[in-house]
């Protein structure tokens, strides 16, 4: 059920998800305990929590507090669960497999009378993931199918939590095969990407409906999966030695990341404090989460249960080519 790379493969078909411009400074292992040497982190709030999951065989959710407690965080009676979002409200989205197999998203509030948790599913599907929540934990991003697996003909929405509503983003893309939203922010700037044949994917910036393509270093496998508040974009791109790395676009220049020791990186979310999240593989196919902390952001608390601390490798830096397309 994991958030699909180039290099996995799982029950779920999501192909894999700073404060001004400064630099990252240090990158901090995640490393849930009961995830049997896989922990994939998905987002972070400002408060500095963070969501996830662990176990590639049967996808577990997780949260991690601030002050380092992992908790689990799975839906009542489902197979599989995935968090892949956290506002700043503790609002959490992800996805769910119940006893069906049907695959849906969800969406936990906390109100005063406790937590609720609830589907989210666009009326007429038979697929929804919920990949991102704006850090106000009032819209969702996402995507839909009407094929039972998802493997074919997902297309991207965004919607309010409030009012339980979809609202349709494909028909603003170019034609494609899938397409996804997997970020949104405050303002309701959405990222994502669509696949205009099956062996290619571009990341897509939809502001106020106008949409721009982002395709760090020309890449044909890239894509943009998570962004914040002032429009800091992060993802990934495959490049031409089939590499994946992960990139953080802030004023339109790119910058690739990659941790030490990663064989291939996905940065998943950002946070309005400029904290970047996200998982890397090593040679040996361990999967590590990870938070990378900009040298401005205050740092983690120092009792946070995280493991490992190293330097970030920042690599070349690059002008985004974004590319402005005509509504279809």
């Amino acid at each position: 059920m994991a958030r699909l790379t180039k290099r996995s493969a799982a029950i779920f078909l999501l192909m894999t998800g700073t404060a001004a411009a400064a630099p990252v400074d240090t990158v901090q292992n995640i490393v849930d305990p009961d995830g049997n040497g896989f922990t994939e982190v998905f987002g972070i709030n400002d408060a500095g929590a963070v969501v996830g999951t662990d176990n590639a065989v049967a996808n577990q959710g997780f949260t991690l507090s601030p002050n380092g407690k992992f908790t689990p965080d799975n839906v009542g009676g489902a197979q599989q669960t995935q968090v892949t979002g956290i506002a700043g409200n503790n609002t959490t989205v992800g996805i769910f497999v119940d006893q069906n197999g049907t695959t849906q998203g969800f969406a936990q509030t906390v109100t005063t009378t406790g937590t609720q948790t609830s589907p989210y599913n666009q009326p007429g599907t038979a697929f929804n993931q919920l990949l991102g929540v704006s850090a106000n934990g009032s819209q969702f991003a996402g995507y839909s199918s009407i094929d039972p697996m998802g493997q074919v003909l997902q297309k991207a929405y965004v919607g309010s939590i409030q009012n339980h509503t979809f609202t349709d983003v494909n028909h603003l893309l170019p034609v494609n095969v899938n397409s996804q939203a997997t970020g949104v922010n405050n303002t309701g700037e959405i990222v994502g990407f669509f696949q205009p044949s099956t062996t290619t994917s571009i990341g897509f910036e939809d502001i106020g409906g106008t949409i721009g393509t982002v395709d760090p270093y020309g890449s044909t496998f890239t894509q943009a999966l998570g962004i914040a508040s002032d429009g800091e974009v992060v993802g990934f791109y495959v490049d031409g030695a089939n590499i994946q790395h992960g990139y953080v676009d802030i004023n339109g220049t790119i910058t690739t990341f990659d941790p030490a020791g990663s064989a291939s990186t996905t940065i998943n979310g950002v946070n309005d404090l400029g904290q970047i999240v996200g998982f890397y593989t090593t040679a040996d196919d361990t999967v590590v989460g990870f938070v990378a902390t900009p040298q401005t952001t205050v740092p983690e608390p120092a009792s946070i249960t995280l493991l490992g601390l190293g330097l970030l490798g920042l690599r070349r830096v690059s002008r985004r080519r974004f590319v402005l397309i005509p509504s279809c």
